[in-house]
C-alpha cells in the first residue's frame, strides 16, 4: 500500500485527540449546533466548510485523512506512480452506495469530470487532472496536467457520486449555486460514507443515520447526528448549557470563560488553518457603490496599503476576538506548508494618520465612499469585526457602509462580483499553500479552474508564473521558495488585506468524546457520547 507523502507536508497540524476513543456498543444521537448552515448536499457545488463538513459524513474520495491529516486510502486502496503524470489507482471492492448500488470505476470517472466541468465550485480539488480514465472496473488512471506534489491532498474532497443516480436525477452536472439552481442532488444524497443523509431542512435541521453497510468500523458510537443551526450566539449558548445540544464547534467568544467554569462541560482549544481577510474589486475600471465615479481606487496601491494601515488589528483581537485570533500578514495559517514567521508579520504599522497621509497622496485628500460586504453567520465575530473596521476606515476619511447577510446568499452575491470590498475566511483543506494561491490569488479564467474564489479579480502575471511553477515543483526546497516569493508579493502589493487566522476551540458537554480537527470539520464516526 503506498501511502508516501512528500516531505513538504510534514509540518506540525494542530489536531489533537480528547482521548483515547475506543468502539462502544451502546448507540446514542450526537446533537450538534453551529451558527449557520450547510448550503447544499451536492458534493461539488460549493466549497464551503460546513457544507463540506457534512458532505465528508456521506459522500466519499479515493483518499482521506486521519487525525493527524496523513493521507490514508479511501475509496482507493492503493496507487501507483505509473510516470510524473500518470498515477493509477486500485479501487475498494464491495463497496456500497447508500442506496445498494455497487461502487465501480464508472462512478470515479464520472464524479471527477462533474468536479472539473463547469459549474462544479470544486476545481481546486482536480486542479492537478486532465483527463481520467478507467482501466477496468475497479482501475481508474489519473492524467496530470504535470507532476502534482498535492494530488493525494486534493483527492480527499473530490468526492465521488453514482453515475447511475446522478443521471436519474438528472444531476449529472454540479448545481449552479450561484444563480440559485435547485436540482436534486441538492437536497438528496447517495454516497458511500458512515452516514446515509435522513432529513435536510435548511436553517432548521438536518439529521443523518448511521450507515450500517460502510465498508470501515466506526470507533465511536454515534448512529444518528442532529444538526441545528442557531444564528444567535445567546441562543447557542444557552442551547448548550441547559442540555438541549451535546456539542458546537463555534462556541462565542463572549462566552467561553462561562463555559470553562461550568462543570458539565468541556472545551479543546486549537487553532483552525483557517485566515479572516478582505478582499478588494481591482478589476473594474469603476467601483461599485462609492462615491467614486469613472474611477476605481482600490487599483491603486497607496489606497489599499491607506486601508491597510487604518485597521487597528490588536484592537480587533483584543475588544472584538477577546484574544482568540492571531494578527498576520499572510494568507496561509502556520500549520499550513508555505507558511514563514517573516511572512505573518503586519505588512505596516496601525497608523491613520500614516492612511490619511498615502489617501492624499493618491488624490483622495477628503476621502471617498464605499460599501463593505460581510456575513454576519459564518465567521466567529464576523459581524462585529466589520462593523470594528468600517469605523477604522470612516476615521481614516474612507466613509464606509455596512452590508451584513447570511453565507447562503452572501456566497451568491460575492461569486457573482457583486462587491467593491468583502470578507472572507479560507481554510486550507490540502494544509499546502498552494490551495489558496491557486483559489483566491490566481488571474480567475474561463471555467472556474483557477482563481475561483479570487472576487476582487486581483491579477499579478509574475504571481501567476510562480503559481504554474508550485504545481508542478517536486524538489521541496525549491517548491517552498516559490510559495514564499508568491506569498510575498502579494503581501508587498496589499492584493488582500488579511486580518487573522480563528482560534477555533469546540464546546462540547462532558461526556462527549471527539477529536479537534484544525479544518473545523467534527468527525462523528470518531465520536463517543457516553
Amino acid at each position: 500500500m503506498q501511502t508516501k507523502i512528500p516531505s513538504a507536508f510534514t509540518a506540525v497540524v494542530l489536531a489533537a485527540s480528547l482521548a483515547s476513543i475506543t468502539p462502544v456498543s451502546q448507540a446514542t444521537t450526537f446533537r450538534w449546533a453551529a451558527a449557520n448552515d450547510l448550503l447544499t448536499f451536492d458534493p461539488h457545488a460549493q466549497n464551503h466548510q460546513t457544507t463540506l463538513a457534512f458532505l465528508q459524513q456521506v459522500y466519499e474520495g479515493l483518499t482521506r485523512y486521519d487525525a493527524k491529516f496523513t493521507i490514508q486510502p479511501g475509496l482507493a486502496t492503493k496507487w501507483t506512480q505509473i510516470s510524473p503524470t500518470q498515477v493509477r489507482f486500485d479501487l475498494r471492492r464491495n463497496v456500497k452506495f447508500h442506496d445498494g448500488s455497487p461502487f465501480t470505476a464508472d462512478d470515479v470517472v464520472f464524479s471527477l469530470t462533474r468536479a472539473m466541468t463547469p459549474p462544479s465550485n470544486m476545481t481546486a480539488y482536480v486542479q492537478s487532472i486532465k483527463e481520467d480514465k478507467k482501466e477496468d472496473d475497479y482501475t481508474v488512471d489519473l492524467i496530470l496536467k504535470g507532476p502534482s506534489p498535492v494530488l493525494l491532498r486534493e483527492l480527499t474532497d473530490a468526492r465521488i457520486m453514482n453515475k447511475a443516480w446522478a443521471e436519474k436525477h438528472n444531476a449529472t452536472k454540479a448545481q449552479d449555486y450561484k444563480s440559485k439552481e435547485e436540482s436534486f442532488a441538492a437536497r438528496n444524497a447517495n454516497g458511500t460514507g458512515p452516514f446515509v443523509l435522513k432529513s435536510w431542512a435548511p436553517d432548521q435541521k438536518t439529521v443523518l443515520t448511521k450507515n450500517t453497510q460502510w465498508w470501515d468500523k466506526p470507533t465511536g458510537n454515534v448512529d444518528e447526528v442532529v444538526f441545528t443551526p442557531i444564528k444567535s450566539a445567546a441562543t447557542r449558548t444557552a442551547a448548550l448549557l441547559s442540555n438541549q445540544v451535546d456539542f458546537m464547534n463555534d462556541p462565542p467568544p463572549q462566552d467561553q470563560d462561562r463555559m470553562r467554569a461550568n462543570a458539565e462541560l468541556r472545551m479543546v482549544d486549537g487553532s483552525e488553518n483557517r485566515t479572516i481577510f478582505l478582499g478588494m474589486d481591482q478589476f473594474r475600471d469603476e467601483l461599485l457603490y462609492s462615491s467614486v465615479k469613472g474611477k476605481n481606487p482600490l487599483k491603486d496601491k497607496r489606497v489599499r496599503q491607506a486601508l491597510y494601515q487604518a485597521i487597528d488589528i490588536n484592537a480587533i483581537q483584543t475588544t472584538v476576538m477577546r484574544k482568540m485570533s492571531v494578527p498576520t500578514g499572510t494568507m496561509i495559517a502556520p500549520m499550513v506548508n508555505g507558511w514563514t514567521k517573516d511572512l505573518e508579520a503586519r505588512a505596516s504599522k496601525y497608523s491613520t494618520e500614516a492612511a490619511k497621509k498615502l489617501l492624499a497622496e493618491a488624490g483622495y485628500p477628503d476621502g471617498f465612499e464605499l460599501t463593505l460586504d460581510c456575513p454576519n453567520d459564518r465567521y466567529v465575530n464576523d459581524e462585529a469585526i466589520c462593523q470594528a473596521v468600517t469605523a477604522m476606515w470612516t476615521r481614516a476619511g474612507v466613509k464606509t457602509r455596512l452590508s451584513t447577510q447570511p453565507m447562503a446568499t452572501y456566497t451568491t452575491k460575492i461569486q457573482k462580483y457583486d462587491t467593491s470590498v468583502y470578507m472572507l475566511g479560507w481554510g486550507v483543506a490540502t494544509m499546502d499553500a498552494l490551495y489558496s494561491l491557486d483559489s483566491l490569488i490566481s488571474t480567475p479564467v474561463a471555467g472556474g479552474a483557477s482563481g475561483n474564489y479570487n472576487l476582487g479579480r486581483y491579477s499579478n502575471k509574475d504571481v501567476d508564473g510562480l503559481i504554474a511553477q508550485i504545481k508542478i515543483a517536486t524538489d521541496d526546497k525549491k517548491r517552498n521558495e516559490l510559495i514564499h516569493e508568491a506569498l510575498k508579493t502579494v503581501k508587498d502589493d496589499y492584493g488582500y488585506l488579511p486580518l487573522h487566522h480563528q482560534i477555533r476551540p469546540w464546546a462540547m458537554r462532558k461526556n462527549v468524546d471527539t477529536v479537534y480537527r484544525a479544518d473545523d470539520r467534527p468527525v462523528p464516526w470518531w465520536t463517543t457520547v457516553k
